[in-house]
């Protein structure tokens, strides 16, 4: 039985990029925080981020061993842990905003927070404030078959990622099992915003569009337009930032300057989003 939560009448991850792909457009992806600076901002922010035409949004639950984030990121997540965010105060604040979002709305989180509280009383906690899909960057592919399940009962889009250094065959299991989009990791390492984008991607996107026509959409180091219509331009149905994102909240000197930052970065952001 498939469970029905409050976000049913939103277009689905799916469904957003099968219009967008029918419109010749490449996804804009912006990844924010939870909780910081605070998580009134991050509502605020939400709303800014979906009325510049975001087409999916990144949630990040703060934890407090992240492995795949860079300092930026890491950083941001001290900040918001320090503030008192929990996945409890987060979801909440959720639960309010996302019935303004046009966009859906995809949770970024580690795996521990989820088996604290079991699979599937996580899934029916996120699907019930309206999230659509959900990455874990720190579960295998192995050990996703218990998460796969219970995302497809309760209707969550569960996103896999696939790297560089991430052998043919197994790529093409990753893209079978992920739902949503595929996520290419375009670097090795960790998170943030570098001055160019491995070449290497170019290649790696068009061996995945051999094996799957699911959309692919590349994060990690990705921070200016050029990079945008760089990697559109090779072919990615969607672009993911993150770092860049994060730090026009937190190298502001109040959030409300902030939140201004953050505006005028995304418009400039989603206006070189290219048609491809």
């Amino acid at each position: 039985m498939t469970y029905h939560g409050v976000a049913t009448g939103k277009r689905s991850i799916a469904e957003t990029f099968s219009r967008l792909r029918e419109q010749g457009k490449t996804a804009f992806i912006p990844f924010i925080t939870a909780g910081d600076p605070d998580l009134a901002t991050t509502s605020k922010a939400l709303k800014i981020l979906d009325s510049c035409g975001s087409d999916v949004i990144e949630v990040g639950v703060p934890y407090s061993d992240p492995l795949a984030d860079g300092p930026v990121i890491q950083a941001s997540a001290t900040r918001a842990l320090k503030k008192g965010t929990t996945f409890d105060s987060v979801i909440g604040m959720l639960k309010g905003v996302i019935r303004e979002l046009s966009c859906p709305i995809v949770l970024f989180t580690y795996y521990n927070p989820i088996l604290k509280r079991g699979v599937r009383n996580f899934m029916a906690t996120i699907r019930q404030a309206g999230v659509n899909g959900l990455v874990v960057p720190d579960l295998p592919l192995e050990e996703t078959v218990l998460l796969r399940s219970e995302a497809i009962m309760h209707n969550i889009e569960l996103v896999l990622l696939t790297t560089p250094t991430t052998p043919t065959e197994r790529m093409m299991e990753i893209a079978k099992a992920s739902e949503g989009f595929l996520y290419l990791v375009s670097a090795v390492g960790v998170t943030g915003a570098r001055s160019n984008v491995n070449l290497r991607v170019e290649h790696l996107l068009r061996e995945i569009k051999k094996v799957t026509d699911k959309p692919v959409a590349v994060g990690f180091g990705v921070s200016t337009p050029e990079h945008v219509k760089q990697i559109a331009g090779w072919g990615a149905d969607g672009v993911i930032i993150g770092s860049a994102i994060v730090r026009q909240l937190c190298e502001a000197a109040t959030p409300e300057e902030g939140l201004k930052r953050l505006e005028e970065y995304t418009r400039n952001i989603k206006a070189a989003m290219p048609l491809r």
